[in-house]
């Protein structure tokens, strides 16, 4: 049986009436704006059967069967997946086209097994006495089950019960493995990935279950765990509940980008349902791909410490490179979304959703507060941090304006930023790597020598340095564009998206390989270099800041200088010096 496209399998969701159909096998009466009824499932007499129209899903408060009308006829009909499809497609009067690879689809195994899996976890969640840790923490979170059982949320029990549960259901051992569900110890050994851990399945845009995020309970590291890649799960490929917000983002011509898995839960029970997250890693360009389809609006609603912005404006850049209008959200200090609309309700968040400001605006906002544009060197500072949102609208009117308020924040002219943005003939967004000067005619120029090339090396010799420099630098630390866009490809495996510029960058360091060089060594360095210039931007950080603070606070800013200036020496003895020599960022 030949594929179905997924903007096909869409449009059919989209135009079926699940209450009709539904309603064709089992008698359906409204309670407020959803439908109840007998379970048609576990066959009970009470109306704990409930379909939720505005969300295209229904869901049993017993025997918890839930889905969308697909999953319906493959669960009371016996269909499998593109038979569901198409049955629903003949009743909306839409043609399935005939194209694509045919016979049965090789993951199927993998989907079936996640799916148990998440049954099996939410039952958990119920009813197994260790779970009640897990049911302590939602109630200390202001969720109950009965909020939260619709949304499939689970428990992964320590031990190897879930091993057990899945021999049982005839699950084989090789296809957990492959659907990251099990991990194999170094003994050979199997044991569940998931361990005493609160779940959140996530989804995929056909709503079927490809993978959890598992927030711990209790002591231990790291504090939320997702699902390994698989041939079902790439997680900078997915946002956490856009099978659900797909419709209400449509709806209200808007995307609310949050940060974690309780924001989306806490807005979306809360009737802010047009609401996503990315799946605890940074924006990529697939998830802003994603966003596009759905939305030319994103407002960006993140903690507004100092990692939350930094977050936004990553976030944001990646946004303006796909044509998105994007605006900041901006949250009282120490609250989070969740936490404030515990407290001030839906309300409350709709009127800092209001006032949020365009991303560009908002980075010129902070940069006046820290009295940037107070003098020279500090507007210099100021350009430096606003030209990757400048180089990144790809909307030409979104560019030009963006040159003129910059231009007029700093006091400098316009067409002098627009050389220094490398920008007068660009004509979209610019990804980090592209290059902000006149294309060199020379094919293969020559790289910078780094700690950052260093570490890049190590990538490309594979396991275990790949592991090792992915977990030790985050890839926005390498200054020098080309090698952070070589160090983001690898890592995400995703190579051949490379521009021309970083491309022959990564043909470079792919021909120079390691050598004689001792690995180890070079790691050590490497990273000890990385880890001085965290130092040094704490340093910059604390200088920022200290004109600012009452005396008493100044005092205590300059001893944290003291201490992380001597930490910077220890690290690294020579940075300093070596740094002056250098140059350029990344040389």
């Amino acid at each position: 049986m030949s594929l179905i496209p997924d903007d096909v399998i869409e449009q059919v969701r989209e135009a079926a009436d699940i209450v009709g159909i539904i309603g064709e096998h089992v008698e359906l009466k409204r309670t407020g704006s959803d439908f109840r009824a007998p379970c048609p499932f576990h066959g009970g007499t009470h109306r704990n059967f409930a379909v939720i129209p505005r969300k295209g899903m229904y869901y049993c408060f017993v025997c918890h069967a839930g889905g969308d009308v697909f999953t319906f006829f493959m669960k009371k009909l016996g269909m499998d997946y593109p038979t569901a499809v198409r049955e629903v497609a003949r009743r909306v009067g839409i043609t399935i086209p005939e194209r694509g690879p045919t016979g049965p689809d090789p993951r199927e195994p993998l989907y079936s097994a996640v799916a148990a899996a998440a049954d099996w976890f939410a039952r958990q969640l119920l009813e197994n006495p260790e779970a009640q840790v897990a049911r302590e923490y939602l109630t200390t979170r202001h969720f109950d089950l009965e909020t939260v059982q619709p949304l499939g949320l689970g428990y992964a029990p320590k031990g190897k019960a879930f091993l057990d549960a899945m021999k049982g259901l005839g699950v084989r051992d090789e296809v957990l493995l492959e659907a990251a569900l099990l991990a194999k110890r170094e003994d050979g050994t199997l044991a569940p990935r998931f361990r005493g851990r609160l779940l959140f399945p996530i989804h995929d845009l056909r709503a079927r279950v490809v993978a959890f995020g598992g927030r711990i309970l209790g002591e231990g590291e790291p504090k939320y765990l997702n699902s390994s890649d698989t041939p079902i799960f790439h997680k900078g490929k997915l946002l956490y509940n856009l099978h659900v917000a797909k419709h209400a983002i449509r709806k209200a011509e808007r995307a609310i980008l949050v940060e974690g898995y309780f924001d989306v839960l806490r807005l979306s029970l809360a009737g802010i349902e047009e609401v996503v997250a990315p799946l605890g890693t940074g924006l990529t360009p697939e998830q802003a791909q994603l966003v596009k389809r759905h939305a030319s609006h994103v407002i960006l609603l993140y903690d507004s410490d100092e990692p939350g912005l930094r977050a936004t404006f990553r976030a944001g850049d990646e946004l303006l490179r796909e044509g998105l209008r994007v605006s900041v959200a901006t949250l009282p200090g120490g609250e989070d979304p969740d936490t404030l609309v515990q407290k001030q309700g839906a309300g409350g968040l709709e009127g800092i959703l209001k006032d949020a400001v365009d991303v560009l605006e908002r980075k010129i906002q902070i940069l006046d507060r820290k009295g940037f544009f107070g003098t020279l060197p500090g507007r210099r500072r100021a350009l430096d941090r606003l030209l990757p949102t400048i180089r990144a609208a790809k909307d030409p009117i979104t560019r030009e304006l963006y040159l003129s308020r910059a231009a007029e924040a700093a006091g400098v002219r316009k067409d002098v930023l627009e050389r220094e943005a490398g920008m007068r003939d660009a004509g979209s967004g610019m990804r980090p790597g592209t290059p902000t000067h006149p294309a060199s005619p020379i094919s293969h120029p020559a790289l910078p020598a780094s700690a950052e090339k260093a570490l890049l090396l190590l990538m490309l010799e594979g396991e275990p340095w790949l592991s090792r420099v992915t977990e030790a630098v985050d890839p926005e630390e390498l200054e020098f564009p080309p090698y952070r866009a070589v160090f983001e490809s690898v890592a995400d495996d995703a190579v051949l998206a490379l521009d021309d510029t970083s491309a022959r960058a990564y043909e470079q360091l792919k021909a120079e390989g390691l050598g004689a060089r001792d690995p180890n060594e070079m790691y050590e360095l490497a990273v000890n270099w990385m880890e001085a210039r965290r130092l040094e931007r704490q340093l910059e950080q604390l200088d920022d800041q200290l004109p600012f603070e009452s005396p008493d606070r100044q005092a205590s800013l300059i001893a944290e200088k003291r201490r992380v200036f001597d930490e910077l020496r220890k690290r690294y003895p020579r940075y300093k010096i070596a740094k002056r020599r250098r140059g350029a960022p990344g040389t």
